[in-house]
């Protein structure tokens, strides 16, 4: 049997948030139009630049990239504006700053528990994206596809399932 353990079949992806971890290292860069954080260049924190701005921690304050946490894209009405799944077909419940979602990748069937900790992805920038999530030769359609990309990991939480160079990966999660 294949599928994905979890109520929602979507995409999962990664992004880097708060302190450095892995491939992550941030900065907020005053001097672009809007300011925003951006990656350091060679992972390493230009001299004079803070790489741990408040700023940089996601809409929660408390996003850190080594820590088990998730960004989803209804968080507040502010977070729903930005990323817009509904123009997806996609209406996620709304969830708070640190509430546990159960993160299960498909195929090999791993899991991690991730917090929420930022508003995203942009989910309005990724409608119709989709994977094939397993073939199951004794259940019709057979093919089983996860769409759609609604939550985002910290690079320690998608670590837990999946390598980071595989970038998207098809998930079922236990909250919708």
């Amino acid at each position: 049997m294949c599928g994905c353990a979890g109520g929602k079949r979507v995409l999962a992806s990664w992004f880097c948030c708060g302190d450095v971890w892995g491939p992550c290292c941030l900065y907020f860069d005053e001097t672009l139009t809007p300011p925003r954080c951006v990656p350091c260049p060679n992972g390493t924190c230009p001299q004079g630049k803070n790489c741990n701005d408040a700023r940089c921690r996601g809409a929660c304050g408390n996003c850190q990239s080594y820590n088990n946490q998730c960004a989803w894209p209804n968080i507040s009405d502010a977070c729903k504006n930005l990323t817009q799944p509904q123009n997806c077909n996609e209406n996620p419940s709304r969830y708070g700053c640190g509430t546990a979602i159960t993160v299960t990748i498909c195929g090999p069937l791993k899991s991690v528990t991730a917090t929420i900790a930022d508003c995203g992805p942009r989910t309005k920038d990724f409608c119709g994206q989709s994977k094939l999530c397993c073939y199951d030769p004794s259940r019709p359609p057979y093919f089983f596809y996860a769409g759609n990309r609604l939550i985002d990991l910290t690079p320690a939480a998608f670590s837990a399932i999946a390598t980071l160079d595989s970038g998207i990966v098809p998930v079922g999660l236990d909250k919708w």
